[in-house]
């Protein structure tokens, strides 16, 4: 996966790319930003992680996370599917 980062620092991701992550068309996922369904997060690395970076998307119960080493580049990534949480 390409990612890139814009002139304040924020992070780029294709659409095309991350959509088909989730098993979903550029269209189908701009649908779901559009509806404010997607949610994203940048965690910074710290202590022995420093220079590091965790993104996470997350839409519905799926969750996609990258772990970016130093020079940006993807070192690891992943797709986690939540479950539900039972009350007691």
């Amino acid at each position: 996966m390409h990612i890139e980062r814009n002139q304040t620092g924020d992070y780029i991701l294709e659409s095309s790319e991350i959509a088909g992550r989730f098993g979903l068309s550029s269209d189908e996922f701009r649908k779901h930003m559009r509806r404010g369904s997607v949610m994203s997060l940048v965690e910074r690395g710290e202590a022995e992680d420093a220079g590091t970076c965790r993104l996470s998307v997350k839409l519905g119960n799926r969750v996609w996370r990258a772990v970016l080493d130093g020079q940006g580049r993807v070192a690891s990534e992943e797709m986690t599917i939540l479950r539900k949480r039972v009350r007691p």
